[in-house]
């Protein structure tokens, strides 16, 4: 399990603002938002199940999420 960023809120990047992610396998497990989201203004954090086909999408925001080194 991912632990949470250690960087301030302020710099924590804004959530579900894009439709299409591109992940890396350093970045698993994967969630939604990212750790590197700011959690507050958005949904739920979800775990996505993307090892086996290299894509999830949410279920909540709809955010499509792309493994690229799988």
């Amino acid at each position: 399990m991912s632990t949470p960023p250690t960087q301030p809120a302020s710099e924590l990047q804004p959530a579900n603002t894009e439709r299409v992610y591109r992940v890396q396998r350093s970045d698993l497990p994967l969630s939604c938002p990212t750790p590197e989201m700011a959690l507050w203004n958005s949904h739920p954090r979800v775990y996505l199940p993307i090892e086996k086909t290299g894509q999830a999408k949410c279920p909540y925001c709809g955010a499509e999420y792309i493994l690229e080194d799988q």
